[in-house]
């Protein structure tokens, strides 16, 4: 098994096509009226409206959002120096801040910052000593 494609389903599309193309600057590839799929990710990202995958496959596995941050997207970044200047960029363009530059417990430079849905996506790079 290996994955192809992921896929964040959302009752708030619009805001989250604008967030994933404007403030991340991910290029759209395939767009339909609910759903669009990112190009040049590796593995395919794609966000779906979350009627359409329930009105597809059943509303009682797509028809409620999870709680809390059920997916995490991590952006590797150069240096500490490019963590903080791509978290300001992107709290400047319209992300929510969770936690700003620090070493985390796990031994990399992170910071953490969050889309339109809530969900807590990172950027790091290695402590070099």
């Amino acid at each position: 098994m290996q994955i192809e494609m992921l896929s964040l389903f959302t009752d708030r599309f619009a805001e989250m096509k604008r967030f994933y193309a404007e403030v991340l600057g991910f290029e759209i590839g395939t767009e339909l009226e609910k759903y669009v799929e990112f190009a040049g990710q590796g593995v395919r990202f794609a966000l779906c409206e979350r009627g359409v995958m329930a009105d597809a496959v059943s509303p009682d596995h797509y028809g409620e959002p999870p709680t809390g941050s059920p997916v995490s997207l991590a952006f590797r970044c150069e240096d500490q120096a490019a963590v903080e200047s791509d978290f300001a960029t992107l709290l400047a363009k319209g992300a929510t801040q969770v936690r700003p530059p620090a070493v985390a417990p796990w031994g990399q430079y992170t910071a953490f910052f969050a889309d339109p849905d809530g969900h807590v996506h990172e950027l790091f790079c290695d402590v070099r000593g």
